[in-house]
């Protein structure tokens, strides 16, 4: 502002500005930060939702392990992951009743599923490989002097030919007879008896084979060098072809090969040497009891690092009030998830409970496994402990089973399944109510929205069948279904509870964006308004510059 002051006769007018020097820019940002306050409250909360993002994705891993842990000993016969149901996995336990190692004489692998058993093995006779040698040769490297074709191959094999001319040495023999090896089943090796004794040896490449060899053109090779007689057998057999011989269980068995896989229906035998007169191995199929006890400690493992994640989600402060850690205190998904998971800890089965496993709870609810308690149940009870943790299904028709399972189907039921003239099925019902299945070929299907979704039942029968069908949701089972019902990242509550967190978050995004957009817009208007009063200010000041220049002027001349 300007000002004009007079004293006595003379007139004296003096102007201040402070409005050119104003801090507009500071004005300016001071409004603009007020408006973008909203929006620094609203990243507060999406740092909050995304916190709990974390938390929850945290939760949903710990679960998806636990839920792999315990799948693989839910898993009921004839469901379609049989193939990963640890109680089929099998192995073979080896003893003998002589001074030997069992393990020295026989090796057994078994498939999984093998039906269990105990089987007397005693080997007579290992399976050979035909071998035959040539004459001494004085050296394996100078030219033998040989133009002739003979062939080689093995009974029951295809005969192949080998070409040699007069420059090849011992050596180049061998080479010329291992690049057909593959196909004729035979190969060959020079031998160093010493400095001036080389011999040709042809080995059959499998067992309880002869060799064959003929000569086929010009020179006869293989007479020349000794390896056959002048009546074409073989002048030197270093070792015969044999089959081998084995007993099971009193029953000979003859093979071309030490390995036989062809004896027993998922039993594979490795032939290694002979029993001692007197002497057998006996052979036990059955479970691989240390594949289920690794399963259920990875289960304690698994449930265990679960429980660390809601101790520390039910921290509190000094104050009593919610630790900074636990982002999820008084959660409604986490107390839904973890009542779900303690209720299948706490499955009986026939009365049996996690006890009979050597699974108990201390003090903070982790659970504590007693491996010889353990031990001892798969050893004497491994049934019981199957029927504690599997998921257990049973028909009163063979024609009938389950492939695919749901978890909320009552534990007993009669399915009334009708067929047609041609024997393809028309309706399954329970009840009369046939709307809770759907039929596709041989298969049953659980529709959805009902008890049984989740469900495929295979019939395979020609007609009208009333079938009464028990199950039984073992620990394992219900484990895996409540981890896996939560922790699914498709279907699972806990992703659920993500997605609509992270769709909140998008919405707060959008709404800074919107705020930091109109903050921006009322920079730049604000920023041309004062602008302008910059320009009217600056003019105004030199007005008043002007005026004073002229009263100054008058005054000097009064």
């Amino acid at each position: 502002m300007a000002s004009v002051s007079s004293t006595g006769s003379s007139t004296s007018t003096s102007f201040t500005s402070s409005a050119l020097n104003s801090d507009w820019s500071a004005l300016i940002e001071e409004v603009v930060a007020a408006k973008l306050s909203i929006a620094d409250s609203i990243e507060t909360r999406i740092t909050k939702a995304e916190t709990k993002v974390s938390a929850y994705q945290e939760l949903q891993s710990l679960l998806s392990s636990m839920a792999s842990a315990a799948y693989s000993l839910s898993a009921p016969s004839g469901y379609s992951d049989q193939s990963k149901d640890v109680f089929n996995s099998r192995t073979a336990y080896l003893s003998t009743n002589g001074t030997y190692t069992a393990s020295n004489v026989l090796g057994v692998a078994v498939n999984d599923g093998t039906e269990l058993g105990t089987y007397d093995i005693k080997v007579t006779q290992l399976a050979t490989a035909h071998k035959v040698a040539s004459n001494a040769q004085t050296s394996k490297t100078d030219d033998l002097g040989y133009n002739g074709v003979f062939s080689l191959g093995v009974d029951g094999g295809t005969a192949v030919n080998v070409t040699v001319t007069d420059t090849m040495s011992l050596t180049e023999i061998a080479s010329a007879i291992n690049t057909v090896s593959s196909q004729s089943g035979v190969k060959a090796a020079v031998l160093k008896v010493s400095d001036t004794d080389y011999k040709l040896v042809l080995t059959a490449t499998d067992t309880g084979k002869d060799i064959t060899a003929t000569a086929v053109s010009g020179d006869d090779v293989l007479n020349g060098l000794g390896v056959t007689s002048g009546t074409g057998t073989f002048a030197n057999v270093l070792q015969e072809a044999k089959d081998a011989i084995l007993t099971v269980d009193g029953v000979q068995i003859t093979r071309d090969s030490n390995e036989i896989s062809d004896a027993l229906e998922g039993v594979t035998f490795y032939l290694y040497a002979t029993t001692p007169t007197d002497t057998s191995v006996t052979v036990e199929v059955s479970a691989n009891l240390s594949s289920v006890a690794d399963s259920i400690q990875s289960v304690v493992d698994t449930y265990n690092a679960y429980r660390d994640f809601v101790i520390t989600q039910q921290a509190t402060s000094a104050a009593g009030t919610a630790a900074d850690s636990a982002v999820l205190f008084a959660d409604g998904t986490l107390r839904s998830v973890n009542s779900d998971v303690m209720t299948a800890l706490n499955t009986v089965i026939d009365e049996e409970s996690m006890a009979l496993l050597g699974l108990s709870f201390d003090a903070t609810n982790h659970l504590v496994l007693d491996d010889s308690t353990l031990e001892d149940s798969l050893l004497s009870q491994l049934d019981k402990v199957k029927a504690l943790l599997n998921f257990s299904f049973q028909a009163s028709s063979d024609e009938f089973t389950v492939l695919r399972r749901g978890t909320m189907a009552p534990t007993s039921f009669t399915l009334d399944v009708e067929v047609d003239g041609s024997g393809a099925i028309t309706s399954a019902s329970v009840g009369g109510d046939s709307s809770l299945f759907t039929v596709s070929g041989t298969r049953i299907i659980g529709a959805k929205g009902t008890a049984y979704e989740g469900f495929t039942f295979v019939f395979i029968g020609d007609a009208s069948e009333s079938i009464n069908v028990t199950l039984s949701y073992g620990l394992a089972d219900r484990l895996y279904n409540a981890a896996n019902g939560a922790a699914n990242s498709s279907t699972g509550s806990i992703q659920t509870v993500i997605d609509n967190l992270n769709e909140k978050i998008s919405d707060y995004e959008s709404d800074v964006s919107d705020i930091e957009d109109r903050a921006d817009a009322l920079r730049d208007r604000l920023t041309a308004r004062y602008a302008r009063y910059q320009a009217e200010m600056a003019k105004a000041e030199s007005t008043l510059a002007y005026l004073k220049a002229m009263l100054d002027a008058a005054n000097s001349n009064d």
